[in-house]
């Protein structure tokens, strides 16, 4: 994710900002650019931005944030659409009529948005439902009520269960399945990895490489999975895997290390637009030569990124323990994971073409 700053006085502003604290000017997220700036009111309800490469006929802003206060992104004043175009990926939101939903869709929409901000950043093949029916993505947030809902991914349809929304609940869910990581923007960048399997691998021509990184998927995904819920990983999985989900099966494993990808790139161009640089360490001492972090972490050489990544991940955990926090990043990458990654990595830029 870049640092946005506001056109009026130049103050840094978040990408889910729609107000600059700083001096009161409304903000936006403006699709042309893929940045966050300053709109300003013309005739007609309509907003104007002064950047140039934005609509010449002005904005709408999007309905979603009009009417439920939980997106930021203008919408040309020319579309025929009052959602936005990231608005539109949405397929079913949960029941407004009760209370808490409106707050957890706002968790999930807002999850949402970065997931789709870094899809479109990797120049990755994406269309919703409305403009490719047969295999455009879209998402379903819904609610336990007769039965449970089951977090996945089906022929291009995300389903999220809503309580993942709710902080307690999800932790008490990674408590239980011994997880040491579980995020709702986590659960969008693993399930978007089963849909890009099919789209990039399956699809792509990609079968026989994929499994020699990650095995044979077509090896019982269902006994798999009890395998995996009854007995736990087997011994040693963090030598092959970045997780102990990854362990229970192939189509796990990559989705486990896409969504690993995806944090890797999203944190990168954070600290890259911060004009962070680290000093990695070695056994003795620190290094003499900063790591400088690479501008565009999608276009940077493998290589590049993991140089880049350890000294990142060492300053996040430091700092979250200075904070009494627990680490913001409770992961080792073995060799194997590593090829693996590689591999994500080549995929992603050759289908980005």
């Amino acid at each position: 994710m870049q640092i946005f700053r506001c056109d009026e006085c130049a103050s840094p502003v978040y990408f889910e900002n729609d107000i600059c604290v700083t001096c009161g000017t409304h903000l936006a997220f403006l699709p042309e650019r893929m940045e966050v700036g300053s709109l300003y009111p013309m005739e007609g309800g309509l907003w104007r931005s002064p950047r140039e490469r934005t609509s010449p006929s002005g904005y709408r802003l999007c309905q979603n944030g009009v009417d439920h206060a939980l997106c930021n992104e203008a919408v040309p004043a020319d579309s025929s659409s009052s959602l936005c175009r990231w608005c539109l990926f949405t397929e079913v939101i949960p029941d407004l009529s009760l209370p808490q939903n409106l707050d957890r869709w706002r968790r999930l929409q807002l999850a949402q948005r970065r997931l789709l901000y870094a899809l479109t950043r990797l120049e990755l093949p994406l269309a919703d439902r409305h403009d490719d029916p047969a295999s455009g993505l879209a998402f379903r947030f819904l609610a336990d009520t007769t039965s449970t809902v089951l977090t996945g991914h089906e022929n291009g349809i995300i389903t999220l269960n809503i309580a993942e929304a709710d902080d307690a609940e999800r932790e008490e869910r990674r408590e239980q399945m011994g997880e040491r990581y579980r995020t709702l923007l986590g659960h969008f960048r693993h399930e978007v990895g089963h849909y890009y399997w099919d789209r990039i691998i399956r699809d792509g021509g990609r079968l026989d490489a994929f499994r020699e990184h990650f095995g044979d998927e077509r090896i019982d995904y269902t006994e798999a999975l009890e395998r995996h819920y009854a007995a736990g990983p087997p011994m040693g999985w963090e030598n092959q895997h970045i997780s102990p989900y990854a362990a229970s099966h192939p189509w796990e494993d990559w989705a486990e290390t896409w969504a690993h990808y995806l944090h890797m790139s999203a944190v990168l161009e954070t600290a890259s637009s911060c004009g962070l640089s680290l000093r990695p360490s070695d056994v003795n001492r620190p290094s003499l030569e900063a790591t400088q972090l690479p501008d565009d972490p999608s276009e940077s050489t493998f290589r590049t990124l993991i140089e880049s990544w350890v000294p990142v991940t060492y300053a996040m955990n430091a700092l979250n323990r200075s904070m009494g926090l627990q680490d913001a990043y409770p992961f080792v990458l073995s060799k194997p994971v590593e090829a693996k990654l590689r591999f994500i990595h080549r995929t992603i830029r050759a289908a980005a073409g």
